[in-house]
């Protein structure tokens, strides 16, 4: 009965409008549905080209001139370029800021995340309420999360120092936005606390993707959770630590919203970022000058995509040479 029902299926009259899609489906020499590639890509090529691709080059363009208004452009070719690396010492501040958030972040958020992610795979008790409550940080705006934060670090009432001096290390209590010293790590923990529950997500997605039968050999063979952990699950999960190590480095590279809200890149530019550097510089300063800092962006962009495509290039060769 089912071979019957199959065979009528496969004899059964297509209509014209279906056989035409079939027919064009197939074959070297099938023509390309061109009218509907534009309907379903055009609207979203429209809002990318408005919204991304046009101020991109708008910003190289910018670059090159000297605006003094808005519709005033003096060409001055590389002079911008030449200043940020000869007479810009703040410029250079708010990049090793970024460098090293953007290095020392995913090194904490990633084992953090991995050990959660862990800890959700095997069941603890409560895995349910405990996925719920450790994604709930990245459902939050940056907007809700500076002045939570701000509130916990406050010199005379924040949470941070309230529990320092209850445990008798009431002389480690500061303001921590204020020192210039622990200003830059305070932010730092924040995102790390922010994104940490995202990298798990994915990291648990990874892990329970994973091919069962090949750790359960290894119990069978006596291999313990942790000999599991370190020799199966880790190197199998490895290519989605890469990627994750990539998106988080680019997301720190870019830090702005977070540090507006808190801190503002202060104090005594210890916060300072370079993308809130190039928001001073085109908006707060009064330089009336949009081409030094459309500069900064275009080389910072230059920047974080070169050492984007080299790690990558770098996960992919590893993971090449590896399998």
């Amino acid at each position: 009965m089912a071979v019957l029902k199959a065979e009528s299926l496969r004899t059964w009259p297509r209509p014209g409008w279906l056989e035409r899609g079939h027919r064009a489906t197939q074959g070297p020499g099938a023509r390309v549905p061109w009218g509907a590639a534009a309907i379903f890509l055009g609207p979203t090529l429209l809002l990318y080209s408005a919204f991304i691709l046009y101020p991109l080059l708008r910003t190289f363009y910018n670059s090159v001139f000297l605006l003094r208004a808005v519709d005033s452009y003096e060409f001055v070719g590389l002079q911008h370029y030449q200043d940020i690396f000869s007479n810009d010492d703040v410029i250079w501040l708010a990049v090793r800021h970024s460098v090293v958030w953007a290095i020392v972040s995913p090194l904490v958020e990633i084992p953090i995340a991995f050990l959660l992610a862990l800890a959700l795979f095997a069941r603890v008790p409560l895995a349910r309420f405990f996925r719920v409550a450790w994604f709930a940080p990245v459902l939050l705006s940056y907007v809700v999360v500076g002045p939570i934060w701000m509130w916990i670090y406050n010199n005379e009432w924040g949470a941070v120092n309230v529990v320092l001096r209850a445990i008798g290390l009431g002389a480690l209590a500061r303001p921590w936005l204020g020192d210039l010293t622990t200003a830059l790590p305070a932010l730092i923990v924040v995102t790390t606390w922010m994104f940490v529950c995202f990298n798990m997500v994915v990291l648990l997605a990874a892990l329970s993707s994973l091919p069962q039968t090949v750790i359960e050999a290894a119990s069978i063979d006596g291999a313990g959770w942790w000999r599991r952990v370190w020799s199966i699950m880790l190197p199998l999960v490895r290519p989605t630590i890469a990627n994750l190590m990539v998106l988080s480095f680019i997301g720190k590279m870019k830090q702005f919203a977070l540090v507006w809200i808190m801190t503002a890149g202060g104090p005594l530019w210890a916060t300072e970022t370079v993308a809130t550097y190039i928001i001073k510089r085109a908006f707060q300063w009064r330089t009336l000058d949009l081409g030094y800092p459309s500069a900064i962006a275009t080389l910072w962009f230059v920047v974080i995509l070169v050492v984007t495509i080299l790690l990558t290039r770098l996960a992919h060769r590893r993971e090449a040479v590896e399998f």
